[in-house]
């Protein structure tokens, strides 16, 4: 049978035994007819803090024992506090001695001050465009207390998006996937080289985050072996879309081989070789290349691909380069006759650039960026804050297409492993 995990609260009053607990509160009739909201929510303010104060005292009190058979002592009060309605609030805190001498720490203290609490506290706040400077403003008022000033909020929130990053890095990955996208994104002036991937099902799953350029051959590696150890599945057929960059698709053709079906990101692509053209020869480079890749057939459309760079040959020969380097990837889901829905979904990597254009809102608030390890916990927030408004896939209801393709090219593959 499953165990069923208690909030702090109800895991204390299972361990204490406690009785109900019966509190009577004398009304301010006349303001509450005049200003009921604010009396309640100051009342329901100043019963929590006295249901919290009970849970300390009756543990002072069966821990010490009936009286003359005592093993432990009451032994006066100091300031303490307690983690309530996103803030620190003070309280006295009972002290507790042995019998034999030393002081006895009180688990239900410990657990009304639990590590993270003000931590989520404040997350919930700064993920909804609450800015540090102005947290102290968005929380309620019907208590006082302290630890809501703009310092102390952002170590709670760098603590906060440090535990995201380390969560991110390292939950496993679904061996399901049937699509996997690699892009590296500038976030605020730093690239980030992102994973995404697709289960068989439609839906969308990040599955990290790298400092460094997609350029870079080590950082390649390095990603790549980091999610096949989280339980990524490289001996499967997959369908893999990258950018442009080479070390990135050299290091999806070492980790899966033949079995990764490689398309390169056509925004990317077109991005790239308008970049090397004069501004009066851009929009005729754009539709030529997007009619070419509208055609009926793949081999229709390589056809009029290559058309092209000739063409770019006569205005910008180093356009034309970019072009026909990896010219033929930009084909394969062409190539797997997938619906229209599906192969727009997966002609590009702008799945990835979806999922930071939905945090840019609320990063615009950061006045000043530090370093690379402070984009990296921003970066891993944004993700799993965009991560909980994921829909699935455009297409994802012919889905079942693209696996088929990806098990006839399987089988394909059977007969070579064989006579290897």
């Amino acid at each position: 049978m499953k165990q069923q995990k208690l909030s702090p609260l109800a895991e204390a009053s299972t361990k204490l035994n406690l009785q109900p607990v019966n509190f009577q509160f004398d009304l301010p009739l006349l303001e509450l007819m005049v200003q009921t909201k604010a009396e309640i929510e100051a009342l329901s303010a100043q019963a929590g803090l006295k249901i919290i104060h009970h849970f300390l005292e009756e543990e002072i009190t069966q821990r010490c024992g009936p009286h003359g058979q005592q093993v432990a002592y009451r032994h006066g009060s100091q300031p303490g506090y307690v983690v309530y309605a996103g803030r620190k609030v003070v309280i006295p805190k009972p002290r507790l001695r042995a019998k034999g001498g030393g002081e006895l720490a009180l688990a239900s203290y410990h657990a009304f001050q639990q590590d993270g609490r003000m931590q989520r506290a404040v997350a919930r706040k700064l993920t909804h465009q609450v800015s540090t400077r102005n947290y102290a403003a968005a929380i309620d008022d019907c208590l006082e207390g302290y630890g809501i000033q703009k310092s102390s909020v952002s170590r709670q929130w760098k603590a906060a998006t440090a535990g995201e990053l380390q969560k991110l890095c390292q939950r496993p990955v679904s061996p399901e996937l049937a699509a996997l996208l690699l892009d590296g994104q500038y976030f605020r002036r730093e690239c980030l080289v992102v994973a995404l991937g697709v289960d068989k099902e439609g839906r969308k799953h990040v599955l990290g985050l790298w400092h460094g350029a997609t350029e870079n051959s080590t950082l390649v590696k390095e990603l790549l072996a980091d999610l096949r150890e989280r339980g990524l599945n490289t001996e499967a057929t997959m369908l893999v879309v990258v950018d442009g960059a080479k070390a990135l698709y050299k290091g999806v053709r070492e980790v899966f081989g033949e079995r990764a079906l490689i398309q390169r990101c056509r925004v990317h692509k077109l991005r790239n070789v308008v970049e090397h053209l004069p501004l009066e020869k851009r929009a005729q480079a754009v539709w030529r290349l997007r009619g070419a890749w509208a055609k009926a057939t793949p081999e229709a459309a390589l056809k009029e691909l290559r058309t092209c760079v000739k063409w770019l040959e006569t205005i910008s020969p180093s356009a034309a380069r970019s072009l026909e380097e990896g010219l033929e990837e930009t084909l394969t889901v062409s190539r797997l006759d997938l619906p229209e829905p599906l192969l727009r979904t997966f002609s590009s990597t702008n799945l990835i650039e979806s999922c930071f254009a939905r945090t840019e809102a609320w990063t615009r608030r950061v006045k000043r960026w530090r370093n690379g390890k402070m984009v990296l916990r921003w970066g891993a927030a944004a993700l799993l804050f965009a991560e909980k408004g994921f829909r699935r896939v455009r297409g994802h209801d012919h889905m079942n297409q693209l696996i088929a393709a990806l098990y006839q090219n399987e089988s394909a593959l059977a007969p070579m492993k064989k006579a290897a």
